[in-house]
């Protein structure tokens, strides 16, 4: 590799410096180097970023262009005509990346790889992403796991990923002819619904960094009961900062060590490695996001979107647990993960609406939007994934909100409406007794919804439809 030729360094889902494989062998050469972000929404298709994931791509790429004074170079198009095109007008040398582990974006990148190595670009790949890779994970006779706890077991349990790396030093970069403006790729919304976002996110690898330190003081001394709790600060609130690779999961696993109790330890890794099991699960069954992997639920009478979904997607269903969390999500383009299990186990057991349209609400709504950990989760609690909740395990958002938000503060936090109520009646406020109604200023119905559904009723006609499901499989 001679001196005059450039490096392209093709920055994905890792807007990050350190314990970036790509761009730590890019500075190894010494060679120049340009840095490169395309948007590539047209080979996405159907899965190309929602509202919320788009506004904080705007926040990391602008962190990401200042770490990079200034020289991380914009394109927006499809990425197999723009990174060869790039290529050949650099004349680089060899153009690196790390792998991701979408199907769209394995098929996309195999071509792009085929017409550099043609062209005599030598492309290069890494592993920037995952602990361990989806097939280097697998059972003895080389088939993937379905089920968590021996994929982690013999896979995470038992091994040690890689030491992450520090950020090598900032080599020469070079622009390159065409890059556009950040504000030409158009992320940002229109109507400024983020602003309550912008004031509770700092999005960016220091960001991220900023936000395990907070993790590691607050939350995880506590974490494994602690996690359950939506009124307490002891969940990482990392998932943003990974799913756009502002900090490795490498420097997670290792941050935690001697942190805080084993057991605790122990607990949030695990967490990390239910991340890497939606990645082997999407990797190995790329229909993951649109086909059941349990073909009983091929048959179950799913609703269609209809007033009801309305009501669930705008936090409406009187139930209040469930309009907390998607009260949350509006606002904050985060939903606490035990409330994501009750709002959607809601969704699809009491109100019969088919996983898709909660999939694809909470794509265009999260923050964290990711397509392996967004698809596994969604069938997981629809039961019709690998390792998934039974299906009779149907989530009471009364007991629920009882025994995880007992003193009321995360359902008051987001659900003004119904503050002035007791606990005893907060989680069930059509049970209270008129005069507290009144004294509260509460009118069920009016200025809170009355729920939406029968929560026994509605129950025993999901196991009933399950039944008949299975048992029409069956024959």
């Amino acid at each position: 590799m001679s001196d005059e030729q450039p490096v392209v360094v093709w920055f994905r889902q890792d807007l990050r410096l350190t314990d970036n494989p790509a761009w730590r062998a890019a500075a190894a050469t010494g060679a120049p180097v340009i840095a490169v972000y395309v948007l590539d929404d047209d080979n996405a298709g159907e899965w190309r970023m929602g509202g919320a994931s788009r506004w904080w791509l705007h926040q990391s790429l602008a962190a990401l262009n200042a770490s990079l004074d200034g020289k991380l170079n914009l394109f927006a198009g499809a990425a197999d005509k723009i990174i060869p095109a790039l290529a050949e007008d650099t004349d680089a040398a060899a153009v690196l990346w790390n792998r991701c582990y979408e199907p769209w974006r394995i098929a996309r990148d195999k071509t792009i790889k085929a017409t550099l190595k043609e062209a005599g670009h030598n492309p290069q790949s890494f592993n920037g992403s995952l602990l361990f890779e989806p097939q280097q994970v697998l059972k003895k006779d080389g088939t993937p796991y379905r089920v968590f706890t021996p994929f982690y077991r013999n896979g995470y349990a038992t091994s040690t990923p890689r030491s992450p790396a520090p950020a090598p030093r900032t080599p020469e970069l070079l622009t390159a002819p065409g890059a556009q403006p950040l504000d030409d790729l158009a992320l940002m919304p229109a109507i400024a619904w983020y602003e309550t976002m912008a004031g509770e996110w700092t999005p960016g690898e220091d960001g991220a960094r900023q936000r395990l330190d907070v993790f590691i003081e607050q939350g995880l001394s506590n974490y494994r009961n602690g996690r359950d709790r939506p009124d307490k600060a002891f969940v990482s609130r990392l998932s943003p900062h990974i799913h756009h690779g502002e900090i490795s999961v490498n420097t997670l696993w290792q941050a935690v060590t001697g942190a805080a109790d084993e057991g605790q330890v122990e607990h949030f890794r695990r967490e990390l490695a239910w991340r890497e099991f939606s990645y082997s699960l999407l990797y190995h069954f790329p229909e993951l996001p649109s086909k059941n992997l349990q073909p009983a639920f091929d048959n179950y009478p799913w609703h269609a979107g209809d007033d009801a979904l309305e009501a669930w997607q705008r936090g409406n269903t009187g139930y209040p647990i469930v309009d907390a969390g998607m009260r949350e999500l509006w606002q904050t383009g985060y939903m606490h993960n035990r409330v994501r299990m009750i709002v959607g186990s809601f969704l699809v057991k009491n109100l019969e609406v088919h996983w898709h349209y909660g999939e694809d609400w909470f794509w265009d709504t999260l923050l964290d939007a990711d397509l392996a950990n967004n698809s596994a989760s969604w069938q997981w609690v629809a039961g019709s994934g690998a390792d998934a909740a039974p299906f009779f395990r149907i989530f009471n958002p009364v007991t629920q909100g009882e025994k995880f938000d007992p003193d009321g503060v995360y359902v008051r936090k987001y659900v003004p409406e119904i503050a002035e109520l007791p606990n005893k009646y907060l989680h069930k406020p059509w049970e209270a007794p008129a005069i507290l109604l009144d004294s509260a200023d509460i009118r069920i119905g009016e200025t809170y919804p009355a729920p939406v559904v029968n929560l026994k009723e509605s129950r025993q006609r999901a196991l009933d439809h399950y039944r008949e499901s299975r048992n029409a499989l069956e024959r």
